[in-house]
């Protein structure tokens, strides 16, 4: 697939007027424990009253970070979209440990191929991933999510900003009831 045969759909949800972005990287920690409350986070707050979107993190000290997230991209290409994406994000959470290495460097991973990866990923999720993976032109979306973290000064995940602004007080340890508070009072 190439060119306009293909559309990946923004990871968004919701469709109130207070924007949340939370950039994440799929196997941070951190990042994966905020994934897990987005959908309690929706629900308490109101999906008319927030609006959640998901921007992909990828750090490179994951080492396996650049393969999982162009996999979650190019699950939202397929059938279900962003649910479709959600679902492979959250089977690698599930499964953080088969997707990182020890100390960032070393363990069992360091004899993984990115197909291999893939493969787990497709067994968790139960998603097809190889050929939308495949798309030879999906970087521009990966790249989009990349250069736009870079453009807002994103380092760390997760990094959460309501209606455009860095929110520095605002962690993966909050309760949800903090992040209504904050969002919607």
């Amino acid at each position: 697939m190439t060119g306009n045969t293909w559309q990946a759909d923004p990871l968004t949800w919701g469709t109130g007027p207070r924007v949340l972005e939370v950039f994440l990287e799929p196997t941070c920690p951190y990042s994966m424990r905020a994934f897990g409350k987005l959908d309690a986070l929706l629900e308490q707050a109101g999906a008319d009253r927030i609006t959640i979107k998901i921007r992909l993190q990828s750090q490179p000290w994951h080492l396996y970070s650049g393969v999982i997230t162009r996999a979650i991209v190019a699950a939202s290409t397929l059938a279900g979209g962003k649910e479709t994406a959600k679902k492979v994000m959250a089977a690698v959470g599930a499964h953080r440990e088969e997707f990182e290495f020890d100390h960032h460097c070393g363990g069992p991973n360091l004899d993984t191929t990115p197909n291999q990866i893939l493969e787990r990923m497709e067994a968790y999720s139960g998603v097809p991933l190889k050929a939308a993976f495949a798309i030879t032109d999906l970087d521009r979306e990966v790249k989009w999510h990349c250069k736009y973290a870079r453009q807002n000064g994103i380092h760390v995940s997760p990094t959460f900003l309501i209606d455009g602004l860095v929110q520095a007080d605002m962690s993966s340890g909050d309760e949800v009831s903090a992040w209504v508070r904050k969002l919607v009072g």
